[in-house]
This record gives C-alpha cells, structure tokens and sequence, in this order.
C-alpha cells in the first residue's frame, strides 16, 4: 500500500448534514445549527439538493438522505458496499444520485440509484490494483468525471455521458506527467470540481501543490503550481469554482491539523496567490455559498467564511466538520464527526 493510499484511509471522515440556511450577509452572525442523524457514522461525502434535501455517504457503506431539511435521515446505502467507505457522493434530486467508494484496486468502486436509495446498481468497478479513485464531479446531469491517482506516472479520469450509469477510461494523451509522489486527496468530494463547463482537480504529496483545469469535459488538460505548501500529507485538499470562474483552494496537512500558514489561495487571472488573511489552519472542504463573493471551508478544528473571494477569511466556528457544500437555494451544510449534522444560520 502506498503513502497516499494509507494517507486517504487514514482520513476517516465524519457525518454532518445541513438544515435549511439563511442568506449569508456580511457583519452577520454565523453559526452551525445542529441536528440528530440518530447515527456515528463518519461522513465526507456531501450532497445537498436543496434546504430540505441532502444526501451523505461515509464509512462502513454508509449513505443517509434527508427529504425533510435535516429533521430525518434514512440510511439508504447498497448492502454490497457494507464494508467499503464512501468519500464522494453527488446528487441531483431526491431520487437520483451516484457515489463513489474509495481504495485500492476493486475497491474504488461507484454506484447509482434512481430511486432515492432504494435500490442501486454498481455502475464501475476498477480493475487496476495501481488506481484509486478519489472523488468526482458533473458538469451536468449526464457528463461527469472522477479522479484517480497517477497510473503510468499521470493522473487517471474516467468519464459518463450518461449521469453515472457507464464510465469510460480517458485517453492519458491529453494529461500532463504527474510529479514524483504527487497524488489527491480523498478528504471531501472536492478535488475534483466542475463549474462554468470547466473542471478541476487539486494535488499535494509532490515537490508543489497543483491544479489541472480541463474546458472540454476532461480530455485535455493544462496545469498550474500553486503557493499552498506541498509534502508527503500536505497540498490542496479542496477547491471551490465559480461559473465566472473565480476559484480557491484550501488545505494545509491533516498530521499538523492546527499549523497551515499559507493553506488557503484563490485564483487571479491565471496565477493562484495565498490569501492575505488565511484560516492558518488544516481545512478540508471549501464552497462558494452562490451570494457574490461569499466563500465557507471547514476543517476538524473549525470553520471560516470570506467575503471577498477568498483573499481573506475569518474564523466563525470551532466545532470539528470535514465537508461543506451549499445547494442551489442557498442552503449550506456541513458533514463532519461522530453523526453531527448542522445547517448554517
């Protein structure tokens, strides 16, 4: 087993959840309202449809769905990945969503359901001892990527055009060589990101932390070096893009979870600067909030919201979350440790 694989299991996740969440306006008070999943499952994979549908998906095969904002949960997770962990899930209503187990060869695997959980076809199964998959993305309802780590030195996508149901290894042709001991991290669904028809993924564990942007659905690819400091558990654990867009990127190293002095950047032109005011901390998930410039990351040992696209950020919680995500309607939620759930008020 290889560094980044033990790194990605070793980050075992928590399951937080958001309920309903109010215009985030600046000079106003934030704060993560709690709720009861009735589980301690641990959760990185986050979907959030809307402020009264989400969907989860975490450790030991675990998938819960919310249809009533956060007041409920059903574990509606396949019984065929009981012993697998889920790091990725992506929703587009109640009824339809696709998620993503991760591991070493078979077991990186996705799933779909149509029917809001209670059935689900095993669409992928990889093959490859080399690859591990990581997370994944939709450009829309029917196109979506995922990610694995670097197979024959470059990183690895596989492709739908058919909103999960069937996946297609890319031609390696259109992707840059990887950097020795350079991976991504399976730390919240949010290495790989799409917006705007252009996609993205994030790295660490090489001599410099990267991103590769894709503009025609995941055939070609360039790349750019970033500021964020880079190491054998350090890089960019998560990135936020805007259909403008206008992107950040956050992360630090999960072993130094309360030192990342220069772990946040966002995206000016076509350079990623460190941001003037960072978290300083270890963060792990990132979104925009879809109200201008208003951005949320969240790590084990808090959360921090910007205002001004990433360039500088302010602590407004202590409490430990993992994932972050905000839905169309502007609800926000997070996922986290030991069951919590919280919505952003």
């Amino acid at each position: 087993m290889t560094l980044q694989r033990s790194l990605s299991i070793a980050l075992a996740a928590a399951v937080a959840l958001s309920i309903p969440a109010a215009p985030v306006q600046a000079g106003g008070k934030l704060g993560w309202q709690l709720t009861e999943t009735g589980t301690t499952s641990q959760f990185r994979g986050l979907a959030p449809v809307s402020a009264k549908v989400a969907w989860v998906a975490g450790a030991a095969g675990t998938i819960l769905r919310t249809v009533d904002g956060g007041r409920s949960w059903a574990s509606v997770g396949p019984a065929a990945a009981a012993g697998l962990e889920f790091r990725d899930i992506e929703a587009f209503d109640a009824r339809n969503a696709v998620a993503l187990t991760i591991g070493n060869g078979e077991d990186s695997r996705v799933y779909a359901t149509s029917d809001g959980g209670r059935s689900w076809a095993e669409t992928f199964r990889n093959t490859d001892p080399v690859a591990f998959y990581d997370c994944m993305t939709f450009l829309d309802r029917r196109h979506g990527l995922a990610l694995s780590d670097p197979v024959d030195g470059k990183f690895r996508i596989l492709s739908t055009r058919d909103g999960g149901r069937s996946w297609t290894v890319v031609s390696p042709a259109g992707m840059p060589a990887a950097l020795p001991g350079e991976f991504a991290f399976a730390a919240s669904g949010t290495c790989l990101v799409s917006a705007g028809g252009q996609a993205m993924f994030a790295t660490g564990g090489g001599a410099s932390a990267r991103v590769f942007t894709s503009r025609d659905g995941g055939r070609h690819w360039s790349v750019t070096s970033t500021p964020v400091p880079s190491g054998p558990s350090a890089g960019i654990y998560s990135l936020a893009l805007h259909r403008s867009g206008k992107a950040i990127a956050v992360g630090g190293d999960y072993v130094t979870p309360t030192a990342a002095p220069a772990g946040a950047a966002y995206l000016h032109g076509r350079t990623w600067t460190v941001a003037r005011t960072v978290p300083g901390e270890y963060r792990s998930g990132s979104t925009w909030t879809g109200r201008g410039n208003t951005a949320l990351t969240v790590g084990p040992t808090g959360s921090d919201v910007s205002y001004d696209g990433g360039r500088t950020w302010k602590r407004f919680d202590t409490g430990s979350f993992d994932a972050v995500d905000c839905a169309a309607d502007g609800a926000c939620w997070a996922s986290g440790s030991k069951g919590r759930v919280a919505g952003l008020r």
